[in-house]
């Protein structure tokens, strides 16, 4: 018997907090492509119907960047066909990663209705990841999100660096706020706040998430994905949640990891995310049970355990 069937966590909602969490599922997008060897196209179709499965509405299916860039993600064409029914079947959300107008007409193609642009607060992660700079890459970025917004697609802006940079350091707010006012005056429906590096603290969360507001981007548009690195993810989320967002990004299995970091143990995990939420009696729609499963069905794939502390105690697992 699993502790979610003994009626644990305890359900002990707390006031100021949101009655229901959309969480933004990166796992087989964000997390695969961080794999250093290359995971079967039938087995990430099937990982994505297992998330489904358990209930996450929202599902990153894949990336439309140049196969050079993330050979991990070179089947990209491959891939959406076998998953694309879930629309469907179940209304499944699967926005796929686009870099520029090229992977857009590649993502259009094959139907896909969500698509998601990444853009940087930091000069120097621009130039490293997009090889332009802050000015350069939103430039690029406008004709594809014009191009979406004209197909009907919903359009995301990751903006990565959000609150430290391996080169820069801490990163200046206004920075972040100007970058993210630039997305949404460019057409972007939702923003995902990127800790890349997972250096924030519930404070300097808190201080952006206000500035923002103060800068005319709404909460309501507003996601957050934190990064694990130094244990402040799930903080964050908290602190996230009193200011009112309402969407978080978490990986599967705690998939992922960030290459700046060597001490980084990925992206927040998507069952420990879903154990504090339930604990809090914020419904996520989402299956702990099931998910669970499936994290340890992908962990098996990949040859190691899950370094998601939730899935280690529910599948009796050290």
């Amino acid at each position: 018997m699993t502790t979610p069937e003994l009626g644990l966590p305890m359900a002990v909602p707390a006031e100021g907090l949101p009655s229901r969490v959309r969480i933004y599922e990166v796992g087989a997008r964000d997390g695969l492509q961080n794999e250093k060897a290359t995971v079967p196209t039938e087995t990430k179709a099937e990982f994505i119907r297992r998330l489904a499965d358990a209930g996450l509405t929202t599902i990153e299916a894949t990336s439309f960047v140049h196969p050079k860039w993330v050979p991990q993600l070179a089947d990209a064409e491959q891939l959406f066909p076998l998953v694309r029914d879930l629309t469907d079947l179940s209304g499944t959300a699967l926005p796929v990663l686009v870099p520029n107008e090229r992977g857009l007409d590649r993502a259009l193609a094959l139907g896909a209705t969500g698509i998601a642009v990444f853009a940087s607060a930091t000069e120097s992660f621009a130039k490293a990841n997009l090889n332009r700079t802050v000015e350069e890459s939103l430039a690029m970025f406008e004709p594809v999100v014009e191009r979406a917004k004209a197909q009907k697609a919903h359009v995301r802006g990751y903006v990565s660096m959000c609150f430290g940079d391996p080169w820069e350091g801490p990163v200046p707010v206004p920075q972040v706020v100007r970058v993210c006012r630039a997305l949404i005056d460019m057409g972007c429906d939702e923003l995902s706040l990127g800790d890349t590096i997972g250096v924030a603290t519930p404070g300097h969360v808190r201080a952006l998430l206000t500035a923002l507001g103060e800068g005319g981007v709404p909460t309501a548009s507003i996601g957050v994905h934190f990064h694990d690195t130094y244990g402040q993810a799930l903080a964050n989320t908290l602190a996230a949640l009193q200011h009112g967002v309402t969407t978080v990004d978490a990986s599967a299995g705690g998939l992922g990891g960030c290459p700046f970091a060597k001490s980084a143990t990925g992206n927040l995990a998507t069952e420990d995310l879903v154990w504090m939420l339930t604990g809090l009696g914020i419904d996520t729609g989402v299956d702990l049970d099931q998910l669970t499963a499936t994290s340890v069905w992908m962990a098996e794939r990949l040859g190691r355990p899950s370094p998601s502390r939730t899935v280690r105690a529910l599948s009796h697992k050290e």
